[in-house]
């Protein structure tokens, strides 16, 4: 179940306005009900996370709540697959959240079928310096219905104490192309003796062959919230991890298990990996957690392909539920959350770089040396010319499931890339807006 406490979380977009346009088909209630006269207000606000995430969350909380007497918050948090879970629960019992994370694969649906608020429509919150970039990744015809809780990246991690001792050159992240990748994973592994493997990303994230497509000129998801990647693509990201695993740079199948996605429980912490692809607002963790040596770098194929394959991408954004029993309230705190520099100097770079860039400014000192150079790795790459994301079709869900269910099918020989590829693109446009 949803842990509770009493906790918000501040809000970190991008500082450049590089990143490029997605627009949130949605549909939805601007104002919500009247808000109670009188006595305090209890929003109930509810988020994904885990408990360090809660513990600055709460800190941030308890500012937002000194700054607005009369006001208190409610906050649930809950891991990845059961928060989706909660959520549709709690929308199919008529007992939404006043303030909640929304994913990109859900927007959509929830925002057509009316459960969701047009930000605009609330004076209380503030969009002057969020770009216009970012605010249209939650806009539909005019209206807003989320706003990034943060700008992220996927990047590349590699303990420097592994390569170092193996004798292995880093390759430079700024030039090398996927071939380079493969090269330089094979050889860790062999000079490691097989004790450590040269590279342990997965294969069964969209984040991967999301940025893949875009390289190769293609959208992952279309303008119109169509698929757009093709099936050659899919072939050539199974693949490749193929490829590499006959190589000896990729764990052999079956090595993997479910030992849970934090950075200390990871493979990069254990040894047994020598790179992992993560979300970079992460990396403060896997460097830590794997002894302090960690290398952050940029995906490979940035340079070497048609086009960069980086384009930010909010894994989650905020919303506000059209039936609030509070809106104005909400409308507070949802403000607080991405223009209040006290409360983001709780949540820091927890959910990204914050989309107000006043607030990053303001935050920048706070930050340790890891932290900084992910800030500075997401300014440095939104001032390359990005491709456009577009927001997440309706059964986005069918799509990540099936591209995860055909990933094992194809670790263990059970189906070649190319039927895999073929089939992912059956059944994922088979459940697209449907």
């Amino acid at each position: 179940m949803m842990k509770t406490v009493s906790t918000p979380i501040s809000r970190r977009l991008v500082l450049g306005a590089a990143v490029t346009a997605a627009g949130l088909a949605l549909s939805g209630c601007g104002g919500g009900s009247t808000p109670s006269a009188g006595g305090n207000v209890e929003l109930n606000f509810v988020y994904w996370g885990d408990s360090n995430r809660a513990k600055m969350t709460d800190a941030a909380i308890k500012i937002f709540e000194e700054k607005n007497p009369g006001i208190t918050v409610k906050s649930e948090y809950q891991d990845s697959g059961p928060y989706a879970d909660k959520l549709a629960t709690r929308f199919a019992g008529g007992n939404p959240p006043d303030v909640l994370n929304m994913a990109n694969r859900t927007l959509l649906e929830y925002a057509e079928r009316g459960t969701l608020a047009d930000l605009k429509s609330f004076p209380e919150i503030n969009l002057d310096k969020v770009p216009a970039a970012i605010q249209s990744r939650g806009e539909v015809d005019g209206k807003l219905y989320g706003l990034a809780t943060g700008v992220n990246l996927i990047g590349m991690v590699v303990n420097k104490t592994i390569t170092d001792q193996a004798g292995v050159t880093i390759p430079d992240d700024e030039t090398w192309s996927w071939e380079d990748y493969a090269k330089f994973a094979a050889e860790v592994t062999q000079k490691t003796g097989g004790k450590v493997y040269g590279a342990g990303y997965d294969v069964a994230t969209e984040t991967g062959p999301i940025l893949l497509a875009r390289q190769r000129g293609e959208d992952f998801y279309t303008k119109d919230n169509k698929l757009g990647v093709s099936e050659e693509t899919i072939r050539d990201w199974f693949q490749y991890s193929v490829d590499l695993r006959a190589a000896g740079g990729y764990p052999p199948a079956g090595f993997f298990e479910q030992i849970g996605g934090s950075p200390a429980q990871s493979y990069l912490a254990k040894g047994t990996v020598a790179s992992q692809i993560i979300p970079i607002n992460n990396y403060k963790g896997y460097n830590e957690a794997a002894g302090g040596n960690v290398v952050l770098l940029r995906m490979p194929g940035e340079t070497t392909q048609k086009r960069r394959g980086y384009s930010a991408d909010p894994s989650m954004l905020w919303s506000i539920a059209a039936k609030s029993k509070h809106p104005k309230e909400a409308a507070k705190l949802l403000n607080f959350l991405i223009n209040d520099v006290d409360g983001a100097a709780e949540t820091l770079t927890q959910r990204g770089v914050p989309i107000n860039p006043d607030v990053t400014e303001a935050i920048m000192p706070k930050l340790g040396a890891d932290d900084t150079k992910f800030v500075q790795m997401v300014a440095d790459i939104q001032k390359d010319e990005l491709a456009p994301a577009y927001v997440y079709p309706k059964g986005a869900s069918v799509v990540a499931d099936t591209l995860k269910q055909l990933a094992t099918e194809v670790e263990f020989g059970r189906v070649t890339p190319a039927d895999a590829a073929k089939s992912f693109l059956e059944k994922s446009n088979a459940a697209i807006n449907k």
